[in-house]
């Protein structure tokens, strides 16, 4: 995939969001991090304090389960909705023309409820992989790659 100059990156997970610019050009991206940006997400098992509550079906005595709530997902969701705020915000200040966004494909989803018009219009690409742990020269390859 080609990186057209100045263009804006967003490489995100459900934890940590990397914003990139690209210095290089269309075929040899050279990445600059503008911002990061990490947040303190424990497991879904560290968040809770009881097990799932109980009904009683009234017809009879059967009893059911409800069906737990993952906070630990529920917080990476809503980063992923912030991210895409953040994506928002920036594009109506017309500050990037084209975007890439790399994400693992269930935060990838997540970020596309959530895409403004504006941000649709500028996005080039789209690459469903987890590179956030990655050093910024794979990531440019990677991407180049794609």
């Amino acid at each position: 995939m080609q990186v057209p100059h100045n263009s804006f990156v967003l490489v995100a997970d459900g934890q940590k969001m990397l914003f990139f610019r690209n210095e290089g050009d269309n075929d040899f991206p050279n990445l600059t991090v503008e911002t990061k940006e990490v947040q303190d997400n424990p497991a879904d098992r560290d968040q809770k304090t009881d097990g799932p509550g109980r009904s009683v079906n009234s017809v009879g005595s059967a009893r059911s389960a409800m069906e737990e709530v993952d906070f630990h997902q529920q917080e990476e969701d809503r980063f992923a909705a912030d991210a895409a705020q953040m994506l928002r915000e920036r594009a109506l200040q017309n500050n990037f023309e084209s975007l890439i966004v790399v994400a693992p494909p269930r935060t990838l989803g997540e970020l596309r409820k959530h895409y403004h018009k504006e941000v649709e219009k500028r996005l080039i690409g789209e690459i469903a992989k987890d590179l956030t742990g990655h050093p910024v020269d794979e990531i440019e390859r990677i991407i180049a790659a794609s």
